[in-house]
């Protein structure tokens, strides 16, 4: 069965050696410019998503509206995105051991950000790359906080929270 990943992990494009692109800081936030009349009683996130160039060539790099979806709560809802406050990637030329991040502004009922999806579908030197998923939440990156008692308790990031703050505990003993 295919996994998404979780928002913070890179994903490499086999189709284009050393290129890499992740969707990380998904966090609650009002936008920079003042918010849409569109989103009136919805609350607003941001997502980044990052292109890293490990290879040994300059890409050229596009990741504009249409590109990015994200879909919200446990039914996949589209959400409200804010293109008027979002910045994206557009013909950029991404040269080895550079990046380049576009921050994308959406806007949901807050009950339902407790399931974010971000598909990801990056054009490389005007060639599509095959889309890729990521799955998350909004709040603390890697932390339960603010999720429902049980709701993350068998979570990736839940198990890893735990350990550390075990391994912490140990070491002030």
């Amino acid at each position: 069965m295919y996994e998404p990943n979780v928002v913070g992990d890179w994903q490499e494009y086999d189709e284009h050696a050393g290129l890499r692109v992740r969707v990380h800081r998904l966090e609650a936030g009002e936008p920079p410019r003042g918010r849409d009349d569109a989103a009136e009683g919805l609350t607003y996130f941001s997502v980044r998503v990052t292109v890293e160039n490990r290879g040994d060539r300059a890409v050229g790099i596009h990741l504009e509206d249409g590109q990015i979806d994200v879909r919200i709560g446990p039914d996949g809802e589209s959400a409200f995105i804010d293109w008027r406050n979002s910045q994206f990637i557009e013909g950029f030329d991404v040269y080895p051991l550079r990046r380049a991040t576009a921050v994308l502004y959406a806007a949901g009922p807050e009950a339902a950000l407790s399931h974010v999806d971000v598909q990801v579908q990056l054009r490389v030197d005007e060639e599509w790359a095959g889309r890729r998923l990521w799955a998350g939440r909004v709040g603390v990156p890697g932390s339960a906080a603010g999720a429902p008692v049980g709701a993350c308790r068998d979570s990736l990031a839940h198990q890893v929270s735990v350990f550390l703050q075990e391994q912490a505990e140990e070491g002030t003993a």
